[in-house]
């Protein structure tokens, strides 16, 4: 008996969503926890994750990972909210499938600072490094967006703005792992996804106003610059 179709993905000529590569991270990161993946191996079928641009190109990464017959998580639906009364600028791209941005520090460092545009997919890796996002300033391209964090022996920092909620779905292997929003979210505000892996490192963070002060409470984002 055939543990595996070796018929072609009937789907492998669609462009993969954020979302479908989501769904093969999280593969991944449990394959590395249970040992059936070294570091090693984690690292590059990742970077093939984050490379793949169609559904065939992402099957083959977890094939050898997968149960047979297990069923994968179904894409959550995507909605589009109105973003009028939101309090941090969003500006919708004219293309969503290209709104994703990877960054690299390794024995160094990276940041983001004034008014850059976070994209709804952001990737940043850290080894013996470290990453400093501050979204303080930025331009949401999503009501929802996703930082993926990879931080190995590094830290990364993220600052959001005030009213933005933060939703950690990430994993600290010796290491820590909970970025933290608003006290005060706004229903209106963007939401950040904070997923990803901290091994013998940190990934972690805080809002604008336990970041930088009473200085920037109650701004709105007409007083960006």
């Amino acid at each position: 008996m055939e543990n595996l179709p070796d018929r072609p993905h009937p789907h492998a000529h669609l462009r993969a969503s954020d979302t479908d590569r989501d769904q093969v991270v999280d593969v991944l990161r449990d394959a590395l926890m249970s040992g059936r993946l070294s570091q090693d191996e984690h690292a590059e079928r990742l970077e093939q994750t984050l490379q793949a641009r169609t559904l065939g190109e992402l099957e083959p990464i977890t094939r050898d990972l997968v149960v047979p017959g297990q069923a994968q998580p179904a894409p959550l639906p995507v909605t589009q909210p109105s973003v009028s009364n939101s309090p941090v600028p969003i500006e919708e791209p004219a293309d969503p499938s290209q709104s994703f941005d990877t960054m690299v520090a390794i024995f160094g460092g990276g940041e983001r600072t004034g008014r850059w545009r976070v994209k709804r997919r952001t990737n940043a890796f850290a080894v013996f490094g470290g990453h400093d996002l501050d979204m303080t300033n930025a331009v949401f391209e999503g009501r929802e967006v996703t930082i993926y964090a990879f931080a190995v022996f590094g830290g990364i920092d993220i600052t959001v703005p005030e009213g933005v909620t933060v939703r950690n779905e990430g994993v600290g292997i010796f290491g820590g792992f909970g970025a933290r929003g608003s006290d005060d979210p706004n229903p209106n505000a963007p939401t950040v996804v904070v997923k990803g892996l901290a091994l013998f490192g940190g990934v972690g963070g805080q809002s604008s106003a336990k970041r930088h002060g009473k200085k920037n409470k109650g701004k709105g984002h007409h007083e960006l610059h």
